[in-house]
């Protein structure tokens, strides 16, 4: 199932819909969730190659409304650190937000990027990325650029989600290829078979001649309140189907109650809530000094 290239009727949605429009609030109704993974990832980066007189220089790839961001400058504080995404809504969050000067001493800017052309202009220690590569269709082929871009002895890490099998997502592709909405989302709820394996990206790093660091892990999240996993996926998942349909409220509508539909039998309601498994995938490739 892990294809390089996407399959043709994803290729004929992605030349018709645009890129999906973002909702911040949304996306940081689960923020806690969404952060745990990077705080575990960050927790497994060794020290960066800096030097006195030299703060780290740090990349976020897919930064969004600027949140993680600053776990970054919570564990480096002196790092001058550029969070760079493709949505307007999230950097405009994120530069309102957090931009400028940190309690460390260190600098935090936004700017716009789309990952699937970005190449470093400029050296770094770190280059990280939390939940945004699956968006990045080929991602694995920008590794050698991403890695001939750090100092020697630095470090390229991401997290991504592992769980497009998942009820969740796979619902989601049945439904959009159903005859009332193939039409109009065919694709859009499959747009993930390029996530590689773990065993996959450890070789794709080990052949870039870097010590490599890859697991992965199943959260198994606790979500309160009505529908909390339809919740979750419209700041996610859901994106480009909801951009697709646009202002067609009926349309947007009957989507959300059948789809909601299906979540609630996938993912009961237990009397504590409703238990959402999320797996994800963890890389970290050192460059050799």
């Amino acid at each position: 199932m892990h294809s390089h290239t996407a399959p043709a009727d994803e290729q004929a949605a992605k030349a018709t819909t645009p890129a999906p429009t973002w909702d911040p609030q949304q996306y940081l109704r689960h923020a806690d969730h969404r952060a745990r993974p990077f705080l575990d990832l960050l927790a497994r980066i060794a020290a960066l190659p800096t030097e006195p007189g030299r703060p780290a220089r740090i990349a976020d790839l897919g930064c969004g409304p600027g949140n993680v961001t600053t776990l970054i400058a919570d564990r480096w504080p002196d790092a001058r650190i550029t969070g760079f995404d493709l949505s307007p809504e999230m950097l405009q969050r994120a530069t309102e937000e957090y931009a400028g000067p940190t309690p460390g001493g260190g600098s935090l800017d936004f700017a716009h990027a789309d990952l699937g052309a970005w190449v470093p202009e400029e050296t770094y220690d770190l280059i990280v990325s939390n939940a945004a590569l699956q968006w990045v269709p080929g991602h694995p082929g920008s590794f050698a650029a991403w890695i001939n871009g750090l100092r020697p002895g630095g470090t390229f890490a991401f997290q991504i989600p592992g769980n497009f099998t998942a009820p969740s997502h796979a619902l989601l592709h049945a439904l959009c290829d159903t005859p009332r909405w193939r039409s109009r989302l065919a694709g859009l709820g499959a747009r993930y078979i390029h996530i590689l394996e773990p065993a996959e990206y450890m070789d794709r790093f080990t052949g870039l001649g870097c010590a490599v660091d890859v697991w992965e892990t199943t959260y198994y999240q606790l979500l309160t309140g009505p529908d909390p996993v339809l919740d979750w996926v419209k700041g996610t998942a859901l994106r480009p189907v909801l951009t697709a349909l646009g202002d067609d409220r009926v349309a947007v509508e009957a989507f959300l109650a059948e789809y909601r539909d299906l979540l609630r039998g996938a993912y009961p309601a237990g009397p504590h809530g409703t238990v959402f498994p999320f797996r994800r995938i963890f890389a970290i490739a050192r460059k050799e000094k």
